[in-house]
This record gives structure tokens, sequence and C-alpha cells, in this order.
């Protein structure tokens, strides 16, 4: 029973970021950005792609393969088959956390995205 995961358990920290990204879908090219990074994930927002669908994510000249675990109108979550461990995409996360080990109200404050979607109405 040690290895029991539930569900809202992660394996990696999630860091707040703000990252221009490309996705590649299948058929399609869309922009987002992604709001929240870790070594094994990402939140997109701007970008949608059916759950369980495979995309490739496009940033600083690099391709990282991701797996859409969950989809809104506006947003994604998507899992990384391989974990981040160099490459464009995994200096930005080492950035962000270096940036918030150092002041972690303001950097969260400005990656923070616009607020779109229902989210905003309240």
């Amino acid at each position: 029973m040690d290895n029991f995961r539930t569900p809202t358990h992660r394996g990696h920290k999630r860091t707040p970021v703000s990252i221009e990204v490309t996705v590649n879908g299948v058929l399609n090219f869309v922009d987002g950005r992604i709001t929240d990074l870790s070594e094994g994930g990402a939140r997109v927002d701007g970008a949608s792609m059916p759950a369980r669908s495979r995309c490739e994510i496009h940033y600083g000249g690099q391709v990282t393969y991701a797996v859409v675990m969950w989809s809104e109108f506006d947003r994604m979550g998507v899992r990384f088959p391989y974990e981040l461990t160099h490459g464009p995409l995994y200096n930005a996360l080492k950035i962000a956390r270096g940036a918030a080990m150092a002041d972690p109200a303001p950097v969260f404050l400005n990656n923070r995205a616009p607020v779109f979607g229902r989210r905003g109405l309240s």
C-alpha cells in the first residue's frame, strides 16, 4: 500500500509561470500560455484539446510531447510522458523557481494570466 497515490497527489512541485507557447494538435497549431509548470506536466491557458489526445508544446525551438489529462473551453492540463530534465522549457522552470525563492509575492503576481472564462465572473 506504500505505492498508493490519491488523485490529488503530485510527484512534482507546480510553479506559477507565464510562458507563451504554441501547441500542435493533430490538425492545428494554437497559441497558448503555460501558467503552471512542473517536471511532469503543465496547465496551458488559451488552448484546449480533447482529453487523452496527444500534442506537442513548442517553446524556444524545442518540442515537448504531452498528453491532455483534462480540458475545459479555454484551458487544459497536460502530462509529459518524459519528465522535463533539460531544454528551454526546463530552464524557464528553473528560473521561475529561483525567482520565487528570492521573493515569492511579486513573482506570483507578475506571472498571473489575464482572467477570462467563467472564473472571471465572480
